[in-house]
C-alpha cells in the first residue's frame, strides 16, 4: 500500500476498523475524537471536524401512509433523502467512501441543528429514507437569512369591484371550484426577523410557514452542509453527493396522492386539488387557479404557468385573424386570376417551361404546378395585421406581471436576497482558485463565446450540408417525378412534384440534424456555464438561457431564413446558371415563388417538434414510471409511506422550466418571424398550448417528484429575448412579402403594366400576369453542360421566372425595367411597413404603462400601512417593556417626602 502524505484516522464508538484505503483509514474507539496522523511520526493532530460524531436515529414504518411527520406525530418532514444501504450488499472501497461521506454530512446536519430520522424502505430492505426536520428556533433563523416575506396583519384594504361583475355567473364556470379553491387571507407582510417574532401574525407556529417555505430553507442547508473536508480543500452540497451516487435522490414530500385525498386531519390536499381543478383533462375549459399553485410549487413555477396562460390567451386573438386570413385565400383561390391561368390549357399548358438542373432534366408545363398554384394562392398575407398584436401581448403581460409581483410579494424581491450558488461560495472560500481576475474573465469570456460560434458554425455547415442535398434531390427527382412516372398515384398526382419531394424529404433531415445537435450543444452550453461560474443561480440561468437560444434560433430557424431569403435569388438564367461549390446548380423556386416551400418547411418543423416534446414530457416520465414499478414488483401505493409513493416518480431536472420557457420561445419565434409564410402558424400554436398547459400540469403533478420552491419576480432573460424577437419578426415578415411570395410583382403588374403604356388593357387588370411573371429562353442558346439530353416537345424557345430582355433584343437576358420597377417596389413596401408598424408599437409602448396605476397606488399604499403597523407594534413593544420601570419609578416617588420633590431645575 502506498503511503499518503496523511492518513485521515476518525474514532467512534469501538475499536473495529470498519474503513481502509490507501488515503483513508477510520476506526471505532471510546472518545470519538477526530484526528490525522501523520505516517513519518505517527503523531495525531485535531482535524476541523463535528466535535460529537451524530448517527441519524432509525425507526420502523408506523403504518400511516398518508403521514407527513416523523414516528411521534408532532415533528413535521420537511425533506427526504435517499440511499442504499452498504450493509445489505457487499461492499467495494468506493462505497465505503460512500458511507463516510453520508455520515459526516449527516453529521454536520445535524450539528447545525436539524432533526433527522431514518426508516428502512417497505419493499426494498437495501433503501433507507432520512426523513428531516427543522425545529422552530431553526425556521427562524434561516427565514430571516433567506429574506423570507410572512405576515403581520390582515389585509383589510378593499379592492375596486370589476367592471365585469355582471357576468360572474356565465364566467364562474370557467374557473376553479370555490368550494374545493378558496380565495386566501391577504396579509400585509414584512420580511421575518428572529428578535421581533412579536411584530408578526403568529397564530400557530407550526403552520405559521408554509410547507414551500420550509423546503426551500431545508434545501438552502443542504446545499451548504460539508460532507468532507481534508486540510484546505472543503466539499459540500447535496447536489455533488446526488451526482457522486452517495444518495439515490433528495426532495421535498407531495402532502398526498394526486387522485385521493389524504385520511390525515389537518393535511390541506393540495396536490389532489391541484389534480382535481388544474391537472385532470376535464378541467381543460377552466382557468389556472395560480395562487394555489403559487402557494404549493413556489412564486417560480407560478409565474411560468401565469406566463403560458397568458401568451395562450393573446394567441387566441392572433389564431383568429390567421384563421380569418386563411379562409379567405381558401375561398379567393378559385377565383384568383394568375391562378386560373396557370391551370388553363390554354394558357399554362401551352407554356413549356426550361429545365430546373443540367442535362438530364427535362422540359415540362407550367399547368403541372396547378395545385400547387391554387395553394400559394389562398396564402393571403397576415403580418401587418397580426404584428400590432404581439406588441399589446408584450405591453399587456408586464402590466399582469406587475399585478403578480404586488399579489405574491416579490415587488421588493431584490438581488441581494438571492443567495449565491454553493459552487460559487465553494470556489470563493478559496480565493486562489477563483478566476476573477481581469486576466481570468476575460479568458473565460472568450472561450465561452468562441465555442458558441463554434457550434454555430457547425450549424452553418449542416445548412450547407441539407443545400447540397436539396440539390441533388431535386436532379433525381425532376428526372422521375413527372406525369408519365405517376400514373399510380391518381390522387397524389398534381402534388407530387420534384420542388414539392425535394423540400418534404430535406424538411425531414432538416428536423433530425436540427433535434441531433440540440442534444449535442445542451451539453456544451451546461459545461461552459459551469466553467463561468455566475454567483446567483438567476445568473447561471439567464446565462445560459442566452446561449441555448442563440445556439436554437439558428438551428431551427437558418433552414427558413435559407429558404424564405436564398434560395432561388441568385440562379441566373438557363443560359448562364449560377452553381454551388463550382458543381451544383443552385436550386430555384417555383413561378410562384418559394413561399409554399417555406410553409412546409414550418409545418414540418413546428408539427415535428410539438410530436417530440410530447413524447419527451408525457409518454418517457409515464413509461419510466411504469417500468419502474413493474421491475421492483412495487404494490398498491395506498400502503407505501408517502415517501416512497414519491420515490417512485421521476426526478425534476436539475434547470427545472428551463425547456418549457425554451420550447415556448421558440414557438414564439415560428408564429411571429415567419406568420406571413403561414398564417395558422397562431392556430396551430393556440391547440398545442391548450395542450401543453395540461400536459405540464398534469406531469408535474402526477409524473414527477415535488420541486423545491423557488422566488421569482418575472420570468427572467426570457422577457428582453421576446422583444427582440418581435422586434426582428417585422423586419423578416416585410422581406418575406416582398422578396419570398409574389405579392409585390402582382401589385406591380397590377398597378402598372396591365395598362398603358405598358399593356394593352384599359382597365386594371390580372389578367396577363403569367406571361408578363416569364422571360423567354432560346434553346439554342444552352451552353454544352446544361444542354437537355432530350426533348418531348417540338419549340425553339421556353420559359423561365425572371424579368430580363427576351433573345435578339439588344441587351437580350439582362434585366429590363419591370424587374426594376419590382425591385423599387419591394424596397418601398419594407421601409413603409417597418416604419408603421415600428411608429405603432412604439405608440402602444408609450400610451400603455408598464405597471397599472392602481398597483402602483396599492404598493404605495400598502407600504405606508406596513410602516404604520411596524411603529405601532414597535411603540406597543417599547411601552410594554416600560411598563416595570416606570410603575417601579412611581412607586418610589410616591415613598419620597414632599419637599424633596420640589426641585429646582
Amino acid at each position: 500500500m502506498t503511503t499518503p502524505e496523511h492518513q485521515w484516522i476518525f474514532f467512534f464508538s469501538d475499536g473495529t476498523d470498519i474503513f481502509q484505503d490507501d488515503n483513508v483509514r477510520i476506526y471505532q474507539v471510546q472518545n470519538c475524537q477526530r484526528v490525522f496522523q501523520e505516517p513519518e511520526t505517527n503523531n495525531f493532530h485535531p482535524v476541523d471536524l463535528p466535535e460529537e460524531l451524530l448517527f441519524c436515529p432509525q425507526a420502523e414504518f408506523n403504518d400511516k401512509p398518508d403521514s407527513l411527520f416523523f414516528n411521534d406525530g408532532v415533528r413535521r418532514i420537511d425533506y427526504i433523502l435517499v440511499y442504499e444501504d452498504e450493509e445489505k450488499k457487499k461492499e467495494k472501497e468506493f462505497e465505503k467512501r460512500h458511507t463516510f461521506q453520508r455520515q459526516y454530512f449527516e453529521a454536520s446536519l445535524m450539528k447545525m441543528g436539524m432533526e433527522l430520522e431514518a426508516t428502512r424502505s417497505v419493499i426494498d430492505e437495501k433503501l433507507m429514507f432520512v426523513k428531516i426536520h427543522m425545529p422552530w428556533d431553526m425556521l427562524c433563523t434561516y427565514a430571516e437569512v433567506l429574506h423570507i416575506k410572512v405576515p403581520i396583519q390582515p389585509n383589510d384594504l378593499s379592492s375596486r369591484p370589476s367592471p365585469w361583475n355582471f357576468l360572474s355567473c356565465i364566467t364562474k364556470k370557467f374557473y376553479p371550484d370555490e368550494e374545493l379553491i378558496s380565495k386566501e387571507t391577504e396579509f400585509f407582510t414584512a420580511p421575518f426577523e428572529k428578535d421581533r417574532l412579536e411584530y408578526f401574525y403568529i397564530k400557530d407556529q407550526d403552520m405559521f410557514f408554509t410547507p414551500s417555505m420550509r423546503s426551500r430553507m431545508a434545501f438552502y442547508i443542504l446545499s451548504r452542509a460539508p460532507y468532507e473536508i481534508r486540510g484546505k480543500t472543503k466539499k459540500f452540497g447535496i447536489t455533488k453527493l446526488l451526482d457522486g451516487g452517495v444518495y439515490k435522490a433528495a426532495y421535498p414530500l407531495h402532502d398526498c396522492r394526486f387522485n385521493v385525498p389524504s385520511k390525515e386531519e389537518g393535511c390541506p390536499n393540495e396536490r389532489y386539488l391541484l389534480y382535481q381543478e388544474w391537472a385532470h383533462p376535464k378541467s381543460f375549459y377552466k382557468m389556472q387557479p395560480l395562487d394555489l399553485i403559487r402557494k404549493y410549487y413556489g412564486e417560480k413555477i407560478g409565474i411560468y404557468f401565469a406566463w403560458l396562460g397568458f401568451y395562450t390567451i393573446m394567441l387566441t386573438l392572433a389564431a383568429v385573424v390567421g384563421l380569418g386570413c386563411f379562409i379567405y385565400g381558401y375561398k379567393t383561390q378559385e377565383t384568383s386570376t394568375w391562378s386560373k391561368e396557370v391551370c388553363d390549357p390554354d394558357i399554362g399548358g401551352q407554356i413549356v417551361m426550361c429545365p430546373q438542373c443540367d442535362k438530364d432534366c427535362k422540359y415540362w408545363r407550367l399547368n403541372s404546378t396547378c395545385e400547387a398554384s391554387k395553394v400559394r394562392a389562398s396564402v393571403f398575407p397576415v403580418s401587418p395585421h397580426f404584428l400590432p398584436l404581439v406588441t399589446l401581448f408584450l405591453e399587456f403581460w408586464k402590466r399582469y406581471q406587475a399585478e403578480l409581483e404586488y399579489e405574491w410579494d416579490t415587488v421588493e424581491f431584490l438581488e441581494q436576497e438571492e443567495p449565491s450558488r454553493p459552487e460559487y461560495e465553494a470556489k470563493f472560500s478559496n480565493p486562489e482558485k477563483v478566476p476573477y481576475t481581469e486576466c481570468g474573465r476575460c479568458m473565460r469570456v472568450s472561450i465561452g463565446i468562441g465555442t458558441v460560434l463554434f457550434w454555430i458554425l457547425l450549424i452553418l455547415a449542416s445548412i450547407v450540408a441539407i443545400t447540397v442535398y436539396r440539390l441533388a434531390a431535386f436532379f433525381a427527382f425532376s428526372t422521375r417525378l413527372r406525369n408519365e412516372e405517376l400514373e399510380g398515384l391518381e390522387p397524389l398526382k398534381e402534388y407530387v412534384t420534384p420542388q414539392m419531394a425535394t423540400s418534404v424529404t430535406a424538411s425531414l433531415i432538416s428536423f433530425v440534424v436540427i433535434m441531433i445537435l440540440n442534444i449535442l450543444y445542451e451539453r456544451v452550453a451546461i459545461w461552459i456555464t459551469d466553467f463561468e461560474l455566475p454567483r446567483t443561480k438567476t445568473d447561471y440561468e439567464n446565462s445560459l438561457t442566452l446561449k441555448m437560444f442563440l445556439f436554437q434560433f439558428v438551428n431551427y430557424y437558418s433552414s427558413c431564413f435559407y429558404i424564405a431569403f436564398a434560395k432561388g435569388k441568385a440562379v441566373g438564367f438557363p443560359g448562364q446558371p449560377v452553381y454551388l461549390l463550382g458543381k451544383y446548380r443552385n436550386e430555384e423556386c417555383d413561378p410562384g415563388g418559394c413561399l409554399i416551400e417555406l410553409t412546409t418547411q414550418l409545418s414540418i418543423i413546428m408539427g415535428g417538434k410539438a410530436i417530440w416534446n410530447n413524447i419527451q414530457e408525457v409518454l418517457l416520465p409515464w413509461v419510466k414510471n411504469v417500468l419502474f414499478r413493474y421491475c421492483k414488483s412495487m404494490p398498491s401505493n395506498s400502503g407505501l409511506p408517502r415517501w416512497e409513493q414519491d420515490y417512485q416518480l421521476q426526478p425534476i431536472s436539475k434547470l427545472g422550466l428551463f425547456y418549457e420557457y425554451l420550447e415556448m420561445v421558440i414557438q414564439f419565434g415560428f408564429v411571429t418571424l415567419f406568420v406571413a409564410s403561414f398564417p395558422l402558424a397562431p392556430v396551430l400554436a393556440l391547440v398545442n398550448n391548450l395542450f401543453e398547459i395540461r400536459v405540464d400540469a398534469w406531469k408535474i403533478t402526477t409524473q414527477f417528484r415535488r420541486m423545491v420552491p423557488e422566488k421569482a419576480q418575472h420570468i427572467g432573460a426570457w422577457q428582453p429575448i421576446l422583444q427582440g424577437v418581435a422586434i426582428l419578426a417585422v423586419a423578416t415578415n416585410a422581406m418575406i412579402i416582398a422578396f419570398t411570395s409574389d405579392m409585390i410583382p402582382r401589385l406591380v403588374y397590377y398597378w402598372s403594366f396591365s395598362v398603358y403604356p405598358y399593356g394593352d388593357s384599359d382597365n386594371h387588370t390580372m389578367a396577363g400576369y403569367i406571361n408578363s411573371s416569364l422571360s423567354i429562353f432560346n434553346i439554342s442558346d444552352f451552353p454544352e453542360q446544361s444542354r437537355p439530353l432530350s426533348s418531348s416537345y417540338n419549340m425553339a424557345t421556353c420559359r423561365y421566372r425572371d424579368f430580363r430582355y427576351p433573345p435578339g433584343h439588344y441587351r437580350q437576358y439582362e434585366y429590363n425595367v419591370r424587374y426594376w420597377h419590382v425591385i423599387a417596389a419591394k424596397m418601398a413596401f419594407i421601409i413603409v411597413v417597418e416604419h408603421v408598424v415600428y411608429f405603432t408599437k412604439f405608440i402602444l409602448s408609450y400610451v400603455i404603462p408598464d405597471v397599472p396605476y392602481t398597483v402602483k397606488e396599492q404598493i404605495k399604499r400598502e407600504k405606508y400601512l406596513t410602516q404604520v403597523i411596524l411603529h405601532e407594534t414597535n411603540l406597543k413593544l417599547v411601552t410594554k417593556r416600560m411598563k416595570p420601570y416606570r410603575e417601579e419609578t412611581t412607586s418610589s416617588l410616591q415613598k419620597l417626602p414632599p419637599e424633596e420633590l420640589d426641585l429646582d431645575f
